[in-house]
């Protein structure tokens, strides 16, 4: 654990209690061994004066949803001293209401909603509290004999707190427990199968105590031979197969989810044990973990057959042993998995929140293995876990961060010639709507240009059978599945009658507008037949319906990839995947339409360049926008019973009509 303390930064702040609570808590959220994404919780008590001037003590404690990594002054929710201090006196308060009195007795009412533990910070008598959720902590708490281990460790300097649930009744439990006790006896409080709380009337010293007091932890696993997980590597997957896991879970769940493998090689490790069906399957480092990753993970053999629904049929019977009539069960779905032998899985709708849930199960396997080198990994009993799942402000905080689902949320597309134009406005807009996104593209500037968690590029020539098979694959090792193909790469070669066309240029045009969409597709299929309504959109050209002069090679290969479209659509119902082509004209803001080819497709026709660009009915240029609008039109719900189709984007040609 290292002490990230700088005293010239530090020095700074020493007349801003406010400014040294941000700097000291972000310090603490640095260590991912300490806090992940919005564990632990900080605070500072500071009297200030309120609005009428009057001089007012006050708990400024980290405010709900904000991580310490990264919180700033905005984060702390204000909220009167007094008032907290008076609320822990009281022998009942249900979290409702607790959350309601803090709310009401916050000095600024825009701030965010206090911590649910403000008043176990209120009641504790120093300026500064830290609290994390400590690896090493909770690692050596989460076994039979956790609580023995902790006094041999720290003597009697700790303050040693049983499992109760976060909230009034832990503040509550503290207080009585303390009513009588000399705080200043003690270095810090732990709580067992939690966390640590350090406290101290200067910022510096509860900091630098937590680090001292974990890093004790910490060597103290070590000298136990408790700190060393199994690593290992694999060959892998069939990933056909993990596209089946993905559709499973999301069938279940009712929504489409995404699958993150985890291929580390401590992940592949534990994968690896031979008891990992038991100790995986024992609960979670901290009660709070549950929310993402409910109690448990499915356990899903090298072939996967019918564990997942096994684990929605004993998720269902765990709600019903606890539930009482005003619950509604959450979806059975599983969000992680341990895939034997290669890995362990994150199940989510976004891979924002997928990673989340990776990053908390990197940590769980370690605690694991540690649990079991000192004994046996013990989490809290399942009913607690059900407490913790079900309680209502966890399910509040949860719906407050939902928002309307995007159409294509928790969707996997690919995305050719998605570095400029058409296939560009298409990768923008799918990801507008939701989807995760991967584009392919000969230009080296798409993994820059796609460089997110939701939107990667990949570079590589779609003449290149291995290298379209390698994106594919790419986008199931990251996301689990394929959903949505967008065929789109393409070329326009110079305009030549069929007396001057050459053959390269006759080739060049099959081989990109038609033969790497063949193979494309080729590559697809097998993941798309286990994608959620998987459809696949065509990206070919009016001229098809309408050629024109000197577009021989361009013209034919089309033709060819509509035809093909058209095959697929009658070979691929069967498994519910659509197949629909647009045609589109009039879109000159992609790269295929330089100035040169411009003007020499505008002398055909004797026309200026502006006349020609606008040469279809409605006068109108049509943008690679409006042609993406219509792609996720042809790959969403409103042609959901729509397959063959071939659909112009035009602006009206008369040719055509």
């Amino acid at each position: 654990m290292k002490n990230r303390w700088d005293s010239t930064i530090a020095q700074t702040f020493a007349n801003d209690p406010l400014a040294m609570r941000v700097y000291t808590s972000r310090l603490l959220g640095q260590e991912p061994d300490l806090v992940l994404h919005g564990g632990g919780n900080t605070s500072v008590k500071a009297t200030v004066p309120n609005f009428f001037g009057d001089l007012e003590d006050v708990l400024y404690v980290k405010g709900s949803g904000w991580d310490l990594a990264t919180i700033e002054a905005a984060g702390f929710a204000p909220v009167r001293l007094k008032v907290l201090q008076r609320l822990a006196q009281r022998e009942q308060l249900s979290d409702s209401e607790m959350v309601t009195q803090q709310r009401a007795a916050m000095l600024n009412p825009h701030a965010p909603n206090p911590s649910v533990e403000a008043i176990l910070h209120a009641i504790i008598p120093f300026t500064y509290v830290d609290h994390t959720h400590a690896d090493a902590i909770v690692t050596i708490t989460n076994t039979p004999t956790g609580e023995s281990r902790i006094r041999e460790l720290f003597g009697d300097r700790m303050l040693l707190i049983p499992y109760v649930m976060p909230g009034f009744i832990l503040a509550r439990k503290i207080w009585e427990m303390t009513a009588t006790l000399d705080w200043s006896n003690y270095d810090g409080m732990i709580l067992m199968n939690h966390g640590i709380f350090t406290f101290a009337n200067e910022a510096r010293e509860a900091y630098d105590q937590m680090i001292q007091l974990v890093t004790q932890a910490e060597a103290y696993l070590t000298a136990q031979g408790a700190n060393s997980p199994a690593i290992s590597t694999t060959q892998d997957p069939n990933w056909v197969t993990l596209a089946t896991i993905r559709k499973a879970v999301s069938q279940i769940q009712g929504k489409p989810m995404l699958a993150q493998l985890n291929q580390s090689a401590e992940a592949i490790g534990f994968s690896k044990l031979e008891n990992v069906s038991a100790i995986a399957t024992r609960g979670p480092v901290t009660p709070d973990h549950v929310i993402r990753t409910k109690p448990i993970p499915v356990i899903l053999e090298a072939e996967p057959t019918d564990e997942i629904q096994t684990y929605a049929e004993k998720y269902r019977n765990y709600f019903d042993r606890h539930a009482d009539e005003s619950l509604t069960c959450l979806d059975l779905a599983p969000r992680w998995a341990v895939w034997k032998q290669y890995g362990t899985l994150a199940f989510d709708r976004s891979i924002q929140s997928a990673q989340i849930t990776t990053d908390i199960v990197e940590h769980t396997v370690r605690a694991i293995q540690g649990g079991e080198a000192l004994g046996g990994w013990t989490a809290l009993p399942e009913s607690d876990l059900f407490e913790m799942e079900y309680w209502e402000l966890e399910q509040a905080k949860l719906g407050k961060a939902k928002s309307a689902d995007a159409e294509f949320q928790g969707k996997v597309a690919l995305v050719t010639g998605a570095a400029s134009g058409i296939g560009k406005a298409c990768a923008e807009y799918l990801r507008s709507l939701g989807a995760t996104v991967v584009g392919f593209d000969l230009n080296a500037a798409i993994v820059t240009l796609m460089n997110q968690p939701n939107f990667v590029g990949v570079q590589g020539d779609v003449t290149d059978a291995a290298a379209l098979n390698s994106a594919v694959i790419e986008a199931i090792r990251r996301f689990g599945g394929l959903d949505i193909l967008v065929s789109n790469a393409g070329i326009f070669p110079e305009s030549q009658s069929i007396e001057q066309l050459t053959s390269e240029a006759w080739e060049r045009s099959l081989a990109i507008n038609l033969t790497s969409h063949q193979q494309l597709l080729k590559a697809c299929i097998p993941f798309l037949k286990q994608g959620l309504d998987p459809a696949v959109v065509m990206i070919a050209t009016r001229n098809v319906l309408a050629p024109g002069f000197g577009a021989a090679a361009y013209s034919v290969a089309k033709a060819g990839l509509t035809q093909l479209a058209r095959v697929a659509a009658l070979e691929l119902a069967p498994f519910g995947i659509r197949v629909n082509l647009v045609h589109p004209d009039c879109v000159y803001d992609t790269g295929i339409w330089s100035e040169e080819v411009l003007a020499n497709r505008a002398s055909r026709y004797s026309m200026s360049v502006e006349a020609y660009k606008t040469r279809n009915l409605l006068k109108t240029e049509v943008t690679s926008r409006e042609v993406a609008i219509m792609v996720a039109a042809m790959a969403g719900k409103t042609f959901a019973k729509t397959t063959g189709a071939q659909v112009p984007i035009d602006g009206g040609s008369d040719r055509v009509i």
